[in-house]
């Protein structure tokens, strides 16, 4: 690319671009009642932390750029810059288009309106005229592949099908730039090839996209050209493979050895007691005034000592038992009886307050999940430390990544030593190094608990991890039993589906 032709191409220029935040304290009210939590731990005196300074980096006309790094390198925060949501406290930034942004699986959405009703909203807080949205609703619907979802309150929907359907309003309404922010982690593999091709047409016509990702390999296959962030600064900008491989030379040895987490299969000991048992447990919502069944008709047993996968497409009812599991929603039909603690991971950082501080979080993430005090107490530095948070944790969740609310919220479902522990795409973000690290606590974990359920997409994580396997669809079971024949399974109903839905695209 020549001089004359970078200049004639230029969307996006950042030059010495700089952010700070106070921390340390808070004059946030909701905060400062959160100190009876953790009156004991010493508050410390106002602090500046940058989390960008000195960015120098350009965007060209027609590019695909990949933005990687650690947890807590500055990634989200320079996407907000570019968005316009926080502004620079030095240096400049000029772009040349207008912004259109989704930051990790579809934030921002109303969870009490349906997924048509989102489209709207969403679609005009974009500055899209509602009659355009009308032209393209249809499509969106179609792309998102909700189906009958599409009609229903988001309330009700995983954490994929809210993936979904966020990625597919920011890809159809004609967005100039488009910032994607660990907005694909979660969702079936299928879903993500085609998000990708998406992206691939829009460069087409639009001026660039901008992709976050900690998926190595996903951005050297979609990405023309990667810029490298660590610590706040930027490290190297250029082609995805020599990034990759200078990236790879900073994360630490024990991830070093692969770009995939090293996962064993834990040999646990199946004993004859039972721990979880489901007898024709159904969970219905009543929408729009009809009975809409996310669960039917579920019988199992999980015995102690089981590694139990449950997989399926999205909106197959995998998110929706887990909540059942965790006592988040009650048993409409049938019943479900869980012996002893249960401690859910449901995607990540979910119930965080994004005004309190990280430790204001642990305390009361802690007692939610029905922990005392004291036992939070003792365990805050261990919970801060795996997260490895200790230079953050005074600061407020808005503050922080995906990433960082990745560590922290494994780190205080983890480190609870549950006795029925509930993964829930449990390992969808975060860096390599965090990823390899949390794959080795949950295995620790397995050998410890009662039984741990495991809810992916990963197909690998359900054959290695896993010594048996649910497959789901429409709330129902379709198959339990040896993993690899479940995988089986499942994937030849993925093709199927697929081979269907192309049918139906010729007509």
């Amino acid at each position: 690319m020549n001089t004359l032709k970078e200049e004639a191409n230029k969307v996006i220029e950042a030059k010495n671009l700089g952010l700070y935040f106070n921390t340390g304290s808070t004059d946030d009210y909701k905060s400062r009642m959160m100190d009876l939590f953790s009156a004991d731990k010493k508050s410390k005196g106002k602090e500046v932390f940058w989390p960008l300074k000195d960015i120098d980096f350009t965007g060209y006309e027609g590019e695909i750029l990949g933005i990687i790094g650690s947890n807590g390198s500055g990634k989200t925060t320079l996407c907000k810059l570019l968005t316009g949501i926080i502004k620079p406290d030095q240096g400049e930034l000029s772009i040349d288009g207008k912004v259109s942004s989704l930051f990790s699986m579809g934030m921002g959405f109303n969870k009490e309106l349906t997924g048509r009703e989102n489209v709207y909203l969403n679609g005009m807080m974009l500055g899209v005229e509602k009659k355009f949205i009308r032209e393209y609703i249809e499509i969106i619907k179609e792309f998102s592949e909700l189906d009958e979802f599409f009609e229903r309150p988001m309330k009700y929907y995983s954490s994929g099908m809210k993936a979904r359907l966020g990625f597919s309003v920011a890809s159809h309404l004609e967005p100039e730039i488009l910032i994607l922010d660990e907005a694909l982690n979660t969702g079936d593999r299928r879903f993500g090839e085609k998000a990708a091709e998406k992206m691939r047409e829009l460069v087409g016509k639009a001026k660039m996209v901008i992709i976050v990702t900690h998926s190595l390999n996903y951005a050297k296959k979609n990405c023309d050209r990667l810029l490298w962030l660590e610590k706040g600064e930027v490290r190297g900008a250029g082609d995805p493979a020599e990034m990759i491989r200078e990236y790879k030379k900073t994360v630490p040895k024990r991830a070093r050895k692969s770009t995939k987490i090293e996962l064993e299969k834990i040999e646990t000991t199946v004993k004859n007691r039972t721990v979880i048992e489901a007898d024709n447990l159904g969970v219905h919502f009543k929408i729009n005034k009809d009975d809409f069944w996310a669960l039917r008709d579920l019988n199992f047993k999980v015995k102690e000592g089981q590694v139990v996968g449950i997989i399926g497409h999205n909106g197959a009812g995998k998110t929706t038992l887990c909540r059942a599991l965790t006592n988040i929603l009650v048993p409409d039909e049938g019943s479900l009886t869980v012996e002893g603690e249960t401690t859910s991971l449901l995607s990540y950082g979910a119930g965080f307050n994004e005004q309190l501080s990280g430790t204001d979080n642990i305390y009361l993430n802690g007692m939610l999940l029905g922990i005392s005090k004291e036992r939070i107490e003792a365990m805050h530095d261990e919970i801060v430390a795996f997260a490895e948070l200790e230079k953050h944790i005074d600061r407020a969740v808005k503050t922080y990544s995906s990433g960082m609310r990745a560590r922290l919220g494994f780190s205080i479902a983890a480190i609870l030593k549950p006795d029925v522990f509930i993964i829930d795409e449990a390992l969808s973000t975060g860096d390599m190094a965090f990823k390899q690290k949390a794959s080795e606590k949950i295995q620790e974990i397995m050998g410890q608990s009662k039984a741990v359920l495991i809810v992916t997409h990963s197909m690998g994580v359900a054959r290695k991890m896993c010594n048996r396997v649910i497959w789901m669809e429409q709330g129902r079971i379709m198959y339990d039993g040896d993993p690899d024949e479940a995988v089986e399974k499942y994937q030849a109903r993925v093709e199927e589906l697929k081979a269907q839905r192309k049918l139906e695209e010729m007509k």
